[in-house]
């Protein structure tokens, strides 16, 4: 199961100040660097997230993902159409794959996924989106649909309004601009965290 705080990072200096909070899902998430940049990362934060009992998601860098020796790749929609599933089941890596609407839920749900997400449940800053926000019934919706595999809501969410997303159903709720976008990041990280534990499966 998933652990119901997912934070997202897009460096991994992020994970040395954070992880000593008790961090147990972070998902590494670089657009648009280099493929040695991009090693150089997934490497640092592989070796930061061993030592703190972490489990570690790359997002889209599958190859690099499987050369470094990771074991959990996340995947939107257009990167899967591209991905090689087989390679990555070979490797023994699990799978996290992007939805936004019932297409795309199909689309995921035929490779078998180790957790399918949905987003964005709320309004979103982060990056433009060509979907409308999907709200709370939607997560009830995708979680009754999905059944034992494990939902991740995203999008738009706050500390506020991650008990919502967990109390309709999903496993677990992925930020980024919450915490990291935070004046106190620490803070606001371990307040996820203590906010988060009674969703524990």
């Amino acid at each position: 199961m998933l652990d119901p705080f997912y934070l997202i990072v897009d460096r991994a200096s992020w994970l040395e100040r954070l992880l000593p909070l008790g961090l147990r899902l972070v998902q590494l998430r670089i657009k648009d660097q280099p493929d040695d940049v991009v090693g150089r990362e997934i490497r640092l934060a592989k070796q930061l997230c061993a030592a703190h009992g972490c489990d570690l998601v790359i997002n889209d860098y599958w190859q690099i993902a499987i050369d470094e020796g990771c074991d959990f790749i996340h995947l939107g929609q257009e990167d899967l159409a591209d991905a090689d599933v087989g390679a990555i089941r070979a490797a023994g890596c699990r799978l996290g794959v992007s939805t936004h609407d019932h297409r795309e839920l199909d689309v995921a749900l035929s490779v078998k996924p180790d957790y399918v997400a949905l987003g964005p449940v709320y309004p979103t800053t982060l990056k433009q989106m060509n979907w409308q926000p999907q709200g709370v019934g939607r997560v009830s919706e995708w979680k009754a649909a999905l059944g034992d595999t494990p939902l991740v809501a995203i999008g738009g969410l706050t500390l506020e309004r991650a008990p919502g997303v967990l109390e309709a159903g999903a496993d677990s709720a992925a930020v980024v601009t919450d915490v990291l976008g935070h004046a106190d990041p620490e803070a606001r990280a371990t307040a996820w965290l203590a906010a988060t534990r009674r969703f524990l499966r």
